[in-house]
């Protein structure tokens, strides 16, 4: 059985990602057995230019899309697949709009500990934004979902007050967005094939068995 790998741009502010994320995770159950797949989490950054502090995110939602009436409408169709999924939205719990480039430091960290880290802070960070409101750009959240995943705080906290890694992750989101990637979640398969947003799980699930026997059929 061929591993079918899977890179996935996303940003952990982003409530499609956040689907896109729970849908994957119904396909792999779906393809259990029958495809191994390995998972590798890319930053991708909605609003770069947003400070390091954060800003007030009930009030730049509704300045964007004219008022908190029709941010709830746009919610209320999220919340819904969210329940589809297992995913809790609590929109309204969100308060600060964070900079999310020290949260893919923390993700680019957790790699080097192995990918199931990486999906573990991948997980940590969406639920800590999307269900329980907590500031994602705070460096003291970061450490406490880094521990929490099994790693190192104080060295992720020392690596934090510094600039390790910054261009690296920036340079990762710039070639993204050279090779085409303009919206997430965006997934890469095998390295050339591409699945653009919250696909259904049947569409996810369809696209990797195809690959894993093509793989097999390849090989005999």
């Amino acid at each position: 059985m061929r591993t079918v790998s899977i890179d996935i741009v996303s940003d952990v502010v982003c409530p499609w990602c956040y689907l896109g994320k729970a849908r994957l995770e119904q396909a792999l159950a779906m393809t259990a057995g029958q495809a191994d797949v390995s998972i590798t989490w890319r930053p991708y950054r909605l609003n770069p230019d947003i400070p390091a502090e954060g800003i007030d995110h009930q009030a730049w939602l509704a300045s964007k899309f004219g008022g908190k009436a029709n941010v709830d409408r746009a919610h209320a169709q999220i919340v819904e697949y969210g329940k589809e999924a297992g995913i809790d939205y609590d929109f309204d719990a969100i308060k600060v709009g964070p900079n999310t480039l020290d949260a893919h430091r923390l993700l680019h960290w957790a790699l080097q500990h192995g990918r199931d880290v990486q999906s573990k802070v991948a997980d940590l960070l969406f639920k800590a934004n999307f269900s329980e409101g907590r500031n994602v750009g705070d460096h003291k959240v970061l450490v406490e979902i880094a521990v929490e995943a099994g790693m190192d705080g104080d060295v992720i906290g020392k690596l934090l007050a510094s600039d390790a890694d910054k261009d690296t992750v920036v340079d990762e989101i710039d070639a993204a967005q050279k090779m085409g990637v303009s919206g997430v979640p965006f997934f890469i398969l095998d390295g050339k094939y591409a699945v653009s947003g919250a696909q259904m799980p049947e569409t996810l699930a369809g696209a990797i068995l195809q690959l894993s026997n093509d793989g097999i059929d390849e090989e005999s």
